[in-house]
């Protein structure tokens, strides 16, 4: 533990999202555009040791370190127990 006296502190985050295409034609795709975040602190401590309390703070964040430095995502489906590939079936509208 740092024992940093923090009198107070907020955390805003604001996120930016786009969906475009259409779910009849599952041709949806969800994006995010970024994440803006703002910390503000208020302390009597010395500034270094603010920071260390905020580097430690983002450094322990899963969900930022994981926007920060994207991991592999290993996907799986199954349909009543069988391994199932849903990009081998066509989409409505469109040829095999």
């Amino acid at each position: 533990m740092m024992k940093v006296a923090i009198d107070k502190a907020r955390v805003a985050v604001t996120a930016r999202f786009l969906t475009e295409g259409s779910v009849l034609a599952q041709t949806v795709r969800a994006s995010c555009l970024g994440f803006d975040t703002r910390i503000e602190v208020e302390s009597q401590e010395p500034s270094e040791r603010v920071a260390g309390v905020i580097r430690n703070a983002e450094n322990g964040c899963f969900v930022l370190q994981t926007l920060l430095h994207p991991v592999k995502v290993d996907r799986s489906f199954t349909l009543n127990g069988v391994a199932f590939d849903p990009e081998q079936h066509p989409r409505p509208g469109r040829p095999a």
